[in-house]
């Protein structure tokens, strides 16, 4: 039995449907738990959910599992067995034996759910591989993949207008863009932004509330921050910075996402330097969902002088070793590291 997709779970619930056993697994954790809750209450029915839903920890004992799985629902033709974050990799050769068992001999009376909502796995290491197929064979695998941009735009603008209140899709993606794409994180930063709207008398998110207001990721703050580098703004910079530490980020961390910034730019400017366009540069990192860094990168890229890329490049490794062998605060060490970035953008010495 093939992969279910989202789509399919939701027509077969609907429907009043189920399937003997369901592994919901993936990145979109709040999907994922949306989902489980629906088809754990559909499964368990209720009549006596007491007795009919058994919720598991992933601590529990196989045997213990398919005790409850064997058991037969009382004064209802269905019950619902779910476990949470069962690592299936972490089983000795015993316990996998009966696990495979269990998914392909559990009564039809019972729907067993495995559900993942912070566990994170491979799915292509031997146990999990054959778990999974057994699982597909049984009932079905539904996998929450990360949504991609326009998904959770028009998400986010559904949602916003349920509540009373417009929010245009070049917002919705601003908003993706200091708050990572999360959805749970970015539900409670909308929401936040729903009642700033209202309670100001106003029916729009705009993107003077966006920038005031919303949540913004290390990520983000580092890629504002090294914005304002290259453009000379020195406040702006050093406010940035505290904010960071005021978050509790790691020095290694900061310089980590900063690095990160300046070899985005290196990658952009070397496919804009090969006659091909900036957004090239994604055939050499992971940006898929993130394609505002690329962006970002050839905005920060004009008007830089020639050469000061490489400087602050060079600048960027003398602070990481710094970091990791000096004896100064990493405070000190990433306050100069921007002094000195700043100079090297706008063309003066660095000693």
């Amino acid at each position: 039995m093939p992969e279910i997709g989202e789509a399919q779970l939701t027509k077969e619930l609907t429907a009043g449907e189920l399937r003997g056993l369901y592994v919901l697994m993936g990145e979109e954790k709040y999907l994922l738990k949306r989902a489980a809750r629906r088809v754990i209450r559909k499964a368990a029915g209720d009549a006596f959910p007491e007795f009919n839903r058994s919720e598991l920890p992933a601590a529990v004992s196989i045997d213990a599992l398919a005790d409850a799985a064997m058991a037969l629902p009382l004064f209802a033709q269905h019950k619902c067995v779910a476990v949470q974050d069962l690592d299936v990799d972490g089983l000795d050769g015993a316990d996998t034996k009966k696990l495979l068992e269990l998914v392909g001999a559990s009564p039809e009376t019972t729907t067993l759910v495995f559900w993942y909502p912070t566990l994170e796995f491979d799915p292509k290491k031997a146990k999990w591989k054959n778990f999974l197929s057994a699982a597909r064979e049984r009932g079905g695998v539904v996998d929450f993949a990360q949504r991609g941009v326009s998904d959770l735009a028009r998400l986010l603008m559904r949602e916003a207008e349920k509540a009373g209140c417009a929010l245009s899709r070049r917002n919705a993606e601003k908003l993706m863009e200091y708050a990572g794409r999360d959805i749970t994180r970015l539900l409670n930063e909308l929401e936040k932004l729903i009642a700033y709207a209202l309670g100001r008398g106003e029916g729009e998110i705009t993107g003077g509330m966006i920038e005031e207001t919303a949540y913004k990721s290390t990520e983000t703050t580092v890629f504002l921050m090294s914005g304002a580098l290259l453009g000379g703004e020195y406040e702006k910079a050093y406010r940035l910075l505290d904010t960071l530490f005021y978050q509790n980020e790691e020095p290694v961390a900061i310089l980590s996402a900063l690095a990160s910034a300046y070899v985005d730019m290196y990658r952009v400017q070397t496919a804009l330097k090969s006659g091909r366009p900036g957004a090239a540069a994604a055939e050499y990192g992971e940006y898929r969902g993130r394609e505002f860094r690329l962006r970002q990168a050839e905005r920060n890229l004009r008007g830089l002088r020639p050469g000061a890329l490489q400087e602050s490049l060079a600048l960027l490794l003398e602070a990481d070793g710094a970091l990791k062998s000096s004896r100064l605060s990493g405070r000190i060490v990433l306050e100069e590291l921007i002094a000195k970035l700043l100079l090297a953008a706008k063309g003066e010495r660095v000693s």
